[in-house]
C-alpha cells in the first residue's frame, strides 16, 4: 500500500479496494494497526432484503414501535427453501486459516464447523464441541476464533448489567450462514420440516444473520446480544442503540402466538426501563398483532418485506 494509502481528500493520495475472506485486523504480521488510513467493510452474505430488492423498515419500526401492517401471507414452506438456501455459495478458507495462524494440520477444521452448524443458535459449549475430536478444548476453542476470523462463525454476547447478578455470561455461537450450515448437516427442506428442533435453532440463526446483516446498512450503529439468566429466561437477540435504547427480538418456528411467548421480551423490559423501546415475536404466521406495553407479534417476512 503506497503512501497515502485510502485516505481521502489529500492531493495526490491513492486509494485502493483490497478484498479477502478473513479479517485483516486480526492477521498476526499486521504489525501496524493502520488507524487513521484504513476502513474495514465487513461484506455479508445477501439478505433476504437484497435478494427481494426490498428496502425494509424493520429495524427502524423496532426502535419506533410501529408495527401497524396489513395481513401477509405465510411463507409455510417457503420459509424452509429460504433457510436452506441461505445467502452465498460455499467457501474455501483453508488458505486464509494457515495464513492466519501456525497450525499444521486442518483437518479437524471441517469437521469443526460441521458440529458446531449442529449447535448454531446455542449456548457456547467448547467441551460439547471438542467432544468428537481427539484435541484439547483450548485447541478448539482457538479452531472456533479461526473460524470467526474467517466469518464462518459469530459469537453472540450475552447483555449483561451491574444491577443483576443471575444473568448468564455464556455467548450464543451462531454459524455464519443457514444455507452453509444445512450443507454441513446435509438437510434440505423436507428434513428441516421432520426435525422441528433443528428448524427452531436454524430459523433463529436465519433471523439472527438477516437482522446482522441489515444492521451493517443502518445509519447508527447496533451492538447485538443475547439475554438469558439462570431460571432459563431468554430472549434470542437484544439489540442496542447508543446506551438509552434497546430492543428484543424472539423467533418462533410456529404459525401462532401467545401471550406465553412474550415472557422473556417483559424479564428484559422489566430489568431495563425506560431503555425498553419494543419487543417483538417473529413467526410464520399472517398477522401483526399488538400485546400491550410495547410488545408485537409479527410475521418472519416482515423482516425484509417494505409495509
Amino acid at each position: 500500500m503506497g503512501p497515502g494509502g485510502l485516505r481521502g481528500g489529500v492531493p495526490g493520495a491513492h486509494r485502493f479496494i483490497l478484498t479477502g475472506s478473513a479479517n485483516v485486523l486480526l492477521l498476526p504480521r499486521l504489525s501496524d494497526s493502520l488507524a487513521g488510513r484504513m476502513d474495514v467493510l465487513r461484506l455479508h452474505p445477501l439478505a433476504q432484503a437484497e435478494i427481494e430488492r426490498k428496502e425494509p423498515r424493520f429495524l427502524e419500526r423496532l426502535f419506533t414501535g410501529e408495527f401497524q401492517a396489513p395481513p401477509k401471507q405465510r411463507l409455510a414452506s417457503g420459509l424452509l427453501d429460504r433457510v436452506v438456501a441461505g445467502g452465498y455459495p460455499a467457501a474455501l478458507v483453508q488458505r486464509d486459516v494457515r495464513d492466519m495462524s501456525r497450525i499444521s494440520s486442518l483437518d479437524a477444521l471441517p469437521r469443526l464447523l460441521a458440529v458446531a452448524a449442529a449447535h448454531t443458535a446455542q449456548l457456547l459449549n467448547v467441551a460439547g464441541l471438542s467432544a468428537p475430536f481427539q484435541l484439547s478444548r483450548p485447541t478448539i476453542n482457538d479452531y472456533i476464533t479461526l473460524l470467526e476470523r474467517v466469518f464462518l462463525l459469530d459469537r453472540l454476547p450475552p447483555w449483561h448489567s451491574s444491577r443483576l447478578s443471575r444473568l448468564v455470561k455464556t455467548p450464543k455461537l451462531h454459524v455464519g450462514d443457514t444455507g452453509l450450515a444445512c450443507a454441513l448437516l446435509g438437510m434440505d427442506a423436507d428434513a428441516l420440516r421432520a426435525d422441528r428442533s433443528t428448524l427452531g435453532h436454524l430459523l433463529e440463526t436465519f433471523v439472527y444473520q438477516e437482522l446482522r446483516r441489515q444492521g451493517s446498512w443502518y445509519d447508527a450503529p447496533l451492538t447485538f446480544f443475547h439475554f438469558r439468566d439462570r431460571d432459563g429466561v431468554e430472549v434470542d437477540m437484544v439489540i442496542e442503540r447508543g446506551a438509552r435504547q434497546l430492543v428484543g427480538v424472539e423467533v418462533k418456528a410456529a404459525a401462532t402466538v401467545t401471550a406465553a411467548d412474550f415472557s422473556g421480551l417483559r424479564k428484559l423490559q422489566e430489568v431495563t426501563g425506560t431503555r425498553f423501546c419494543c419487543g417483538v415475536v417473529l413467526y410464520d404466521g399472517e398477522t401483526t398483532a399488538s400485546f400491550g406495553d410495547g410488545m408485537y407479534a409479527a410475521p418472519i417476512r416482515s423482516l425484509w418485506e417494505t409495509t
